[in-house]
């Protein structure tokens, strides 16, 4: 039987989260003195809806309180020294990698509740004939959302807002789905690409305590492109939108609290007297 490996991103700051100064992760879901105070972190959410296997949580912001809240369920804690980009939180999760038996690889973010069971399933499914699957979603609105681009049934690369928004209309027409940050990878081919991903820093531009900084970040979504370069296989399965949401600022907090409200309740409803 096949061993998943999961990996959570959960090292940064969170800086959209005004008038918080702990790491979002640990936000809880059921709020109680305030909308920041409460019962049920939300990456105790994630880890009880991924699949079992070996699992890793990539930290920085706040490091002692993530592991403290996750104390005593045998997880691997792999340090970002900097906060680099979702590449390089993945580079950091390398010696976890290396130590596991796994034969398959979940990627996700600590900030994105929701996913369920099944659909992690689903992505890992892919696998019997990909090399790297990932999860989308048909948004409302495409926003700023990076976007993927598919050749029929193939994944060729996703593509972020600053360039999609200049396509011609007849291409963006042709980007339907958003790329929802959540990936499935045959650990062998992972660990290939992950380092020629090492070689290629991208120079980012960031405003660093009110000043402009040029700082080297690894983007996760260059494997993509290369593996699509090699002609490996990469699969796509959707969720809906509600399910992939991400909570990143106060208002998506609140959103995510209501709508796991409901879902317990649901949940009481069904179990019944």
């Amino acid at each position: 039987m096949s061993i998943t490996a999961s990996i959570i991103f959960a090292a940064g700051k969170g800086t959209r989260m005004t008038g918080h100064g702990g790491n979002k992760t640990l936000l809880p879901l059921i709020p109680e003195q305030s909308l920041y105070e409460g019962a049920r972190p939300i990456i105790m959410e994630v880890l009880d809806n991924l699949p079992p296997g070996p699992k890793a949580i990539v930290i920085n912001y706040l490091e002692e309180e993530v592991r403290r809240a996750t104390e005593g369920l045998g997880i691997f804690y792999a340090r970002q020294p900097v906060t680099d980009g979702t590449g390089g939180a993945l580079l950091a999760a390398r010696p976890f990698l290396e130590s596991t038996d796994a034969d398959n690889v979940i990627i996700t973010m600590g900030d994105v509740p929701f996913v369920q069971p099944g659909t992690y399933g689903n992505l890992l499914a892919l696998l019997e004939h990909c090399d790297f699957a990932l999860l989308a979603f048909e948004p409302r609105d495409r926003a700023n959302y990076g976007m993927i681009e598919m050749d029929g049934e193939q994944v060729t690369g996703i593509v972020e807002w600053r360039y999609w928004k200049d396509f011609p209309v007849e291409r963006q027409n042709r980007l339907k789905y958003c790329n929802a940050g959540v990936y499935a990878a045959r650990k062998p081919a992972l660990l290939t690409y992950m380092d020629r991903m090492a070689q290629r820093p991208h120079q980012v531009r960031k405003l660093v305590k009110g000043e402009w900084v040029t700082i080297e970040e690894y983007f996760l979504t260059d494997i993509v492109e290369m593996m699509n370069g090699d002609g490996l296989i990469m699969g796509m399965t959707s969720a809906p939108a509600q399910e992939t949401m991400g909570v990143d600022s106060p208002e998506s907090l609140k959103a995510a609290q209501e709508l796991y409200a409901t879902m317990i309740s649901k949940q009481a409803k069904n179990a019944g007297p």
